[in-house]
This record gives structure tokens, sequence and C-alpha cells, in this order.
């Protein structure tokens, strides 16, 4: 973990509210499932936003974010040459030392983008990789993951692309050695509850709001099967079996 200074290389609207930020690396180090916690501003926020890593190469680091809120719309107004400052890499990020085989991993919204390095580094650690990537309407990242993945499954909600309804509909679970997800709880507790019946290790990466992204203020503490773990520290990777107690 490391805060530095940095310089924004490039800032792409890719749908309505995505956006896809490049900046210099600076020899920040950067797992599979981490992310860096981001600030462009002085005086008008106080805390940084933790966004994931989407992708990395040996000079940059790529973050793909929607606007939600403040803070990400002033993240959307960066241009080329402007400086901002990262903290990172932060959180456990997935387990690759455990990982072997056929691994899927299934992601909803921006859920996905953390996906996508971690299907890289699975596919460079030699396992075989399908991704499971599930969106409303616009469609977004899929060729990103071409190059990593042996079969992609895509839904849409709302879109004329893919399978239409929720993308844990398509996940067999029982192909797999191990599956990870990203995105939105309910998409996630589905996901470990195929899982489970199945007997297949379920691996999330949890979202909650974050102060110090450093496990300092506790503020993101979230209640597991080990008693309350902190998001950003502990996390944000979790085995499905500590969330959900049902599962």
């Amino acid at each position: 973990m490391q805060y530095f200074q940095s310089t924004v290389q490039s800032n792409i609207q890719i749908t309505e509210d995505i956006w896809v930020m490049t900046v210099l690396r600076h020899g920040a180090q950067a797992s599979a499932g981490q992310f860096f916690m981001l600030k462009c501003w002085d005086q008008e926020l106080t805390l940084m936003r933790p966004i994931s890593v989407y992708q990395a190469t040996e000079e940059h680091l790529l973050f793909m974010y929607r606007i939600v809120g403040q803070g990400t719309r002033k993240l959307s107004q960066l241009q080329k040459g402007d400086p901002i400052s990262l903290l990172g890499g932060l959180g456990n990020g997935y387990p690759l030392d455990q990982l072997h085989g056929h691994i899927a991993v299934l992601g909803g919204g921006v859920g996905i983008p953390p996906l996508c390095l971690t299907a890289q580094m699975l596919q460079v650690q030699g396992c075989t990789v399908d991704a499971y990537l599930g969106y409303r309407d616009q469609l977004f990242a899929i060729e990103a993951f071409e190059p990593y993945c042996q079969d992609i499954f895509i839904s849409s909600e709302l879109g004329p692309e893919g399978y239409r309804g929720y993308i844990t509909d398509l996940l067999k679970a029982e192909q797999y050695d191990a599956v990870l997800t990203c995105g939105p709880e309910v998409m996630m507790r589905k996901v470990a509850q195929i899982c489970a019946a199945q007997q297949v290790t379920c691996w999330c990466s949890m979202e909650h709001r974050m102060a110090c992204g450093i496990g300092a203020c506790l503020g993101c503490s979230i209640p597991t099967s080990e008693g309350m773990k902190r998001v950003c520290k502990d996390g944000p990777i979790f085995l499905s079996t500590h969330l959900f107690q049902e599962v």
C-alpha cells in the first residue's frame, strides 16, 4: 500500500454514466480484487472514493466507475494531465494461490470491472476462466474479457443482447472448481446458494461505504460468521459461507 500523486492519462465515457480512467501507476502494487482510494479535490469533499482496479499494465492503472454522487462526478470531469491522489492497493484481493483448474468469474453491473484483472491473473497462473457478465441494459467491457476467458456468458434485464434475465440463471456451478463473484448483494447471495447446492467454493467481493479504506475507522464493518469484519481491511473478498448464514 502506498499513497502517491499521479496524473490522469485518459478519462473516457463509455456509457451514459460509466467512465474508464487511466492513471500512471508509479510502481503501485495491485492484485485481483483489490481497490484504490481516489481523490481529486482539496476542500469541497473530504473522503477519498474507493474504486476497484479494472485493468493494470506495467505503467498504468485503469479504473472503471459509475457516476453515483458528487465524488464520482468530480472524477468524471478530470482530463488528461490533471493530477489525482491515490492510496492503494487496498484489501485482501481474491486468493489466487488457492485457485486452480476451471474458474468462473460472475459479475453484475459495476461489479464486472474488477473481475477483468482477476480473469487475467487467473489465466496467467494456468487456470481456465469463464466469465458471466450481467447487465441491466447497456453492455460494456465485454471485449476486455475476451483475451482471458474461454467462454463469456451475457445477460441483460432490459437490453436487446444476450440472455434476457438474470446472469445467475446461466450459472452451472458444478462445472467449476470455484466461483468468484462481485456485484449487488442480492445477486451474490443467489450465486452463493447455487454454489452451496453443488458444494463449490464461492468467493464474494463485498461493497460498502468506506471512509478511510485502511481499517482504522471501522465504518465499513459487517457481520460475518467469524464476527464483525472490516470490508476495506479484512475484505473485500470473503468466503460466501462466512457472509450468508443460510448458505
